[in-house]
């Protein structure tokens, strides 16, 4: 029974490009399985799923909401996803605990830079997917071109499950090819038809291809190919569910979800082609002492409880929500559970089922479900809950760098102890926005995606939680690293009146090409005392948080402590600290210091007439295209790279350039080397800042 329960869930993502119709797609899934009587539509404000006030008057999906639905005896939990790539980590962290996804493109732009992104975010985490072509009713809306464009640019290998009946304004119908039967459509009703006699040659012709790709992926369905034996539905569901299963495969539906045609359909393929929990399999972990050791836990009820934190909401009613996924066993309410991220003991105050805005009380949450827990203390985004008997450690959540630094300030001096504490609840939820105090100019730096991701974050401190700020303009956040190995002694003495200080250390600054900031000991003998180590690794660390030529933070540095030497009355923790930040302040200038830039992935829709100039203008902006493809007839679709420095404003001046017909997606690619010219400038104006906060102090 407990098997037979859990094979019945699926856990599904609505992921997207932006404008592709995602939040509309979710809304009508929760219409046609009876959890909301009334369309709210997104571009009124009125979605269920958009309930932050931020989406629903952008019209764009922020945070990801979950909310459970039943459709043909399935138990549906659904997570919608934003499409904007400043919110990706959204997009990330709900993939790492789903099961399967819905990837919703437009028949229209087909293929979109951030339906690229999604798509390899979903490989990254092996998650099976199908896919909706929606906005089929529009003018120019092709699905066979956007099945090639699926296969050319995402090498989904895209089967047509259905052909549509009627094209553009005159779109009307679904041919389901598995069924081979045709589903008209008139306002809320469907009815289902046999295929018109003028389709059936053309329906026939795609069935075919489509038993003999799955033919590839079921012996059983080969066989009875091969042999010209009767296929039915029930073997081309089954060859199909396994193809998917394996991520070979990507089956194709289309409709138009705001003309309300092609989601029940949609829905049947969730329970026939994704997977359960079961199908999902065992999760790996590690063992809570020894990392190096693997655990393994089933979905089943049966077995110990674990589960993710993969999302946290401040619920102005309830206090904070942490969203989980279930992975084994089950959990009560009222029970205690074991943070094993973070070692400490929780209690699960509440369970509760959350439909976007309202909310259902449980009992207990079990193996492959989603549900929020009230009364965390200590557990944030990433962590692993799990049974205080038999702990475990599950692959956290992958956060990419920040790559856009603002200075807010509270209007009212009063509010600064406000604003801490609105900006940690925020970055609780949100861990790819990053604050940190300035003690200088005693102003808060919050750090975050891009433009529109920090602006989300000052109109929530205003809204939510009513601190009225001052902002400064958006910055570039560089990083400093090293290019140079370099070996150094440093003694550190003071002699006050009374008890002085001594510290001794010898060490190597050494480049840690991708390994981050990282700290070796190679002390042997106990010249340095054991308890004096800390000290010097909070010295580096805090240095190179602090960065040591312009005061960005340092990346890919290690430091290598080999000897040193101490002093058994003035010898302490404090002097071992003092001495590396000095030691490292000192040494800095021979290990080859440079700064690092962002580097922005670009892509740009153009109409061919525009290409010229947009060309030009890229390179103007140290820019470098790499691929230039074929978008649709007469629009192309260029690829490259360009610093997210040069890239403030391209949105204004890429419609000027265009009379506004192209369009651009840009996310963060990877942190290269600022030309020495523009390094100059760099650290020249920082020094410049520096001397000017000096002033004021």
């Amino acid at each position: 029974m407990d098997q037979a329960v859990i094979s019945r869930i699926r856990n599904i993502g609505i992921v997207a490009h932006i404008d592709a119709g995602k939040t509309t797609t979710t809304e009508r899934i929760l219409f046609f399985t009876g959890m909301i009587y009334k369309l709210g539509e997104v571009h009124d404000g009125q979605a269920v799923m958009d309930f932050m006030k931020q989406e629903q008057e952008r019209g764009i999906t922020i945070s990801s909401a979950a909310i459970t639905t039943n459709w043909n005896n399935h138990q549906i939990n659904i997570i919608d996803t934003p499409g904007h790539i400043d919110f990706t980590v959204e997009v990330e962290r709900s993939l790492r605990v789903l099961d399967g996804i819905v990837m919703v493109f437009c028949a229209v732009g087909g293929v979109e830079p951030q339906s690229e992104t999604v798509w390899h975010q979903a490989d990254r985490y092996k998650v099976p997917r199908i896919a909706f072509v929606n906005k089929m009713d529009r003018t120019g809306a092709d699905l066979s071109h956007t099945i090639q464009m699926m296969n050319e640019m995402l090498g989904a290998n895209a089967l047509a499950f259905q052909m549509p009946i009627g094209e553009e304004e005159n779109f009307e119908g679904i041919i389901d090819l598995v069924s081979m039967k045709a589903t008209y459509y008139d306002q809320l009703q469907s009815v289902e038809k046999d295929i018109p006699e003028s389709l059936l040659p053309k329906a026939r012709e795609l069935r075919d291809q489509l038993i003999a790709t799955l033919a590839d992926y079921d012996d059983d369905l080969m066989s009875k190919y091969l042999n010209e034996e009767e296929i039915v539905t029930e073997d081309i569901i089954s060859a199909a569910r396994s193809a998917v299963l394996g991520i070979c495969v990507t089956p194709v539906f289309c409709g138009s979800a705001f003309k309300n045609k092609g989601i029940q359909l949609l829905l049947n393929a969730v329970g026939d082609y994704l997977p359960s929990p079961i199908d999902r399999g065992i999760v790996q972990g590690v063992d809570i002492d020894n990392r190096e050791m693997t655990i393994s836990r089933r979905p089943s009820t049966k077995g110990p409880f674990s589960a993710l934190a993969f999302k946290i909401i401040n619920d102005p009613y309830v206090g904070q929500q942490t969203f989980i996924r279930v992975y084994s066993g089950e959990a009560k309410a009222g029970s205690y559970v074991l943070n094993s991220t973070k070692g400490k003991r929780e209690r699960v105050g509440r369970i509760l089922r959350i439909h976007a805005g309202d909310r259902q009380e449980l009992t207990e949450i079990k193996a492959g479900d989603i549900a929020a827990l009230i009364g965390m203390k200590a557990t944030s985004t990433g962590d692993t809950l799990c049974s205080v008997d038999d702990p475990i450690v599950l692959e956290s959540i992958f956060c990419p760098e920040t790559v856009l630094d603002l200075r807010v300030e509270p209007a009212d001096k009063k509010d600064r102890e406000k604003l801490g504490m609105a900006l940690n609840k925020i970055a609780l939820e949100d861990p790819s926005l990053t604050a940190k105090f300035d003690e200088e100019t005693e102003e808060m730096i919050i750090s975050g995606m891009g433009e529109l991701h920090l602006e989300v974050i000052v109109d929530r401190l205003k809204t939510e939680h009513k601190v009225e700020v001052k902002v400064g303009e958006p910055a570039v956040a560089f990083r400093e690293t090293i290019t140079t190995e370099f070996q150094y002694d440093y003694k550190y003495k003071k002699q006050t009146g009374g008890k002085g200080q001594f510290a001794h250390i010898e060490f190597r600054l050494e480049p840690n090409s991708g390994g981050g900031i990282e700290f070796v000991n190679h002390v042997i003998g106990g010249h340095i005392p054991k308890e004096y180590i800390p000290g010097v690794e909070k010295g580096f660390r805090e240095s190179a948080q602090r960065g040591l030529l312009a005061g960005f933070p340092m990346v890919d540095v290690k430091f290598v402590l080999i000897d040193g030497s101490h002093h058994d009355v003035d010898s302490s923790d404090m002097a071992f600290r003092i001495c590396t930040v000095r030691a490292l302040k000192e040494v800095i200038h021979k290990t080859g210091p440079r700064l690092l830039e962002p580097m922005m992935k670009v892509e740009i829709n153009t109409p061919d007439e525009y290409m010229g100039d947009i060309l030009a203008d890229i390179n103007r902006r140290r820019g470098n295209i790499e691929t230039i493809r074929r978008f649709r007839k007469g629009a192309q679709k260029l690829g490259g790279t360009v610093p997210l420095k040069e890239m403030f404003g391209y949105a204004s001046t890429l419609r000027t350039l265009s009379s506004g017909r192209a369009s651009f997606s840009m996310e963060f690619l990877n942190y290269t080397l600022l030309p020495s010219g523009i390094e100059a400038e760099v650290i020249e104006a920082r020094q410049a800042e520096q001397l000017e906060k000096q002033r004021k102090a």
